[in-house]
């Protein structure tokens, strides 16, 4: 790492020559493979934009001129080159974070890990410069995956209404988010890509052009910038030119020296440019090329030489899931699955295998999915769409106005619901339960086990009158979580002696495990507790108002907001029953939650089970001492 190790700043690249700069992104790919695969994070894409990053920070004067990256994911070569150099603990708690981080440094300008808004900033940030008449420059790199959101094409509208206004969009063309990207947008980037007769005139005449003395590197600029007449001959790219946007590409994006030179030229331009590249994910890594599924876009711990896992956790949420939804598909063949741009993150890659022609990848578009999910129910189908919780945030108006104002019968599934931890503040699950809180005739399911995500989903996919959910954490899944009982819809965990109950305790999904070590540790108090898991947590079951009329204190417990979450749900529903117990929720505090491990997170946040218990022992002997008080002032009465 001779030359790594000597990066401490973007403009410490302006020494090297061509050899030495090559010799720089060989090391930085080695760089990555070796401290990737001790922590595990997106190796793919980074690997796929080293030469890309140099010649960013070499054409442009970053912090000054923004770089700005979507998705983030793709910024760790952006973090070498700007000086982070300790990748010991990413994404690990007092670590550099696995997407760009203001905290970290003020080449990271805006902190983005969901796709597709990056152009938004960039406009918003390119007007600014206009009004207060500021000659930064404006780069925003977007992957081709991004591109597939319709918040980038709204961006892109805008941007083109200003021909003046400078803004530089670079395309980080890999055919691939997660897995290769597909869409109408997709097929025209693979006639850019394929149509290469312009890349290859213009290679044959700079071996001609750099042979010739004085005027031919010059000349050979002026040709690469040649005019739209030449390149329409070659090369269509007249859908961005159409659009307002000046062209330049398709670009080699390991040809470091042509990067240069197209950055340079939309640099000079005046006006909003895209500069096309055209890229390979998990370029240099042998096991990264040979991974058809997503060209390790992100890997946990791994062996660096072999590429293969360092250790199993075991059965994952998200396999229980896909499982089950092969089996659904094979008995019914009415439901049909919708991805965004995730089929094997969300489990969905061996339904798609079994049923080629019933799941629609919709690309990075949440919201067409969700109304795309709608006219499919309206059109006599059951559709599955499995996103992650974070992401369905995007879709929220849709939910509200296409799917459940029309009664669809849509079931949306919540992969990494609750806190996920390592991709920090933008990946937590947290907010799912209280903005879908509000949604008339939506339901919710919140399973506690394997066993319970396959019958809770087919409970769901029997709904054909409203829109279910159904949402289950990230990693292993642990044991089954027996019930000893059932009142109504709710099961019960644990009872409570007869005649001693103090405490309600309600289980929200995943968390069952904990509630009940919550439930032996206030035994070891004398104090009794009966746990139980609603299972459907939206609307409330009617169940729990008389079960809550048997205890002292009623405390919910779940992995979300607390914040109009099922606490809040909960609590409404007793006072408008008229019972007048204590309750306390337990859960996520309404505030952005840093990078660490879920366990660390938790224990942060005091979501634990000796935190939860030593609260719950405190409100208890409060309520204890009030009862003893009360004879004493009627007495003085």
């Amino acid at each position: 790492m001779a030359l790594l190790t000597h990066i401490r700043g973007p403009r410490d690249l302006d020494r090297l020559g061509p050899e030495q700069l090559e010799e720089l992104a060989g090391e930085i790919r080695s760089f990555l493979v070796d401290a990737v695969s001790k922590t595990g994070g997106h190796l793919g894409p980074n690997l796929g934009v080293v030469e890309l990053t140099i010649a960013l920070h070499r054409v442009f004067d970053s912090p000054k001129d923004k770089v700005l990256f979507d998705t983030g994911h793709q910024s760790y070569v952006h973090k070498l080159l700007t000086g982070r150099q300790d990748f010991s603990k990413l994404k690990s708690k007092g670590g550099l974070s696995g997407y760009p981080s203001r905290a970290e440094s003020d080449h990271d300008i805006i902190e983005n890990s969901h796709a597709s808004t990056v152009l938004g900033w960039a406009d918003g940030f390119a007007k600014a410069n206009q009004v207060l008449k500021k000659d930064d420059h404006v780069v925003a790199v977007i992957g081709d995956g991004a591109l597939t959101g319709g918040m980038a094409w709204e961006a892109l509208n805008n941007i083109a209404a200003a021909k003046d206004r400078p803004l530089v969009i670079v395309v980080n063309d890999n055919e691939r988010s997660y897995a290769p990207t597909i869409g109408g947008l997709a097929n025209h980037l693979a006639t850019l890509r394929t149509t290469d007769g312009y890349e290859r005139f213009l290679a044959r005449g700079k071996d001609l052009l750099e042979r010739t003395p004085v005027v031919g590197r010059p000349l050979y600029g002026t040709l690469h910038g040649a005019k739209k007449g030449l390149k329409d001959f070659i090369a269509p790219q007249g859908m961005f030119e159409d659009l307002g946007l000046k062209y330049v590409g398709p670009i080699d994006g390991h040809d470091i020296e042509a990067l240069e030179s197209a950055l340079l030229r939309a640099k000079r331009f005046g006006g909003p440019v895209i500069v096309h590249c055209l890229t390979e994910k998990g370029r240099g890594y042998q096991p990264a090329l040979l991974d058809e599924a997503d060209r390790f876009h992100a890997v946990g711990k791994i062996h660096p030489d072999t590429g293969l896992p360092i250790a199993s956790s075991g059965v994952d949420w998200t396999s229980v899931f896909g499982e089950e939804m092969v089996k659904l598909g094979t008995e019914r063949p009415d439901i049909v699955a919708i991805t965004a741009a995730m089929l094997q993150p969300v489990g969905l890659d061996k339904f798609a295998k079994a049923f080629p022609d019933r799941v629609y990848d919709v690309g990075i578009a949440e919201q067409h999915g969700a109304v795309s999910a709608a006219g499919l129910a309206t059109g006599g189908l059951h559709p599955v769409f499995a996103v992650y919780a974070t992401f369905l945030n995007r879709a929220f108006d849709q939910v509200l106005m296409d799917v459940a104002l029309h009664r669809c019968g849509v079931t949306f599934v919540l992969d990494r619901a609750g806190i996920t931890g390592t991709d920090g503040a933008s990946h937590n699950g947290m907010w799912d339960m209280s903005i879908l809180q509000c949604v008339p005739g939506l339901r919710i399911a919140a399973p506690r086990d394997a066993d319970q995500v396959r019958a809770q989903l087919r409970e769901a996919v029997e709904i054909d009158d409203a829109p279910t959910v159904v949402r289950f954490s990230k990693g292993a899944v642990g044991p089954a979580v027996a019930a000893v009982g059932c009142v109504g819809g709710v099961d019960v965990l644990r009872k409570a002696e007869e005649g001693a109950a103090d405490v309600l305790l309600v289980s929200i999904g995943a968390l069952a495990p904990m509630c009940l070590e919550i439930a032996d540790l206030l035994d070891k108090q004398g104090i009794s507790t009966t746990v139980v898991d609603p299972r459907w947590v939206k609307p409330v079951d009617e169940a729990l108002v008389p079960l809550a009329e048997q205890h002292r204190v009623v405390v919910t417990v779940e992995d979300n907001s607390r914040v109009g979450g099922v606490g809040s749900a909960i609590a409404q529903a007793l006072r408008d029953a008229g019972v007048d117990v204590p309750l306390r929720d337990f859960g996520i505090p309404p505030r952005f939650l840093d990078h660490a491990s879920r366990k660390e997170v938790m224990a942060e946040i005091g979501l634990t089970a000796p935190d939860i218990a030593r609260q719950v022992t405190g409100l208890v002997s409060k309520l204890d001492g009030r009862l003893m008080d009360a004879p004493a002032e009627a007495a003085r009465d």
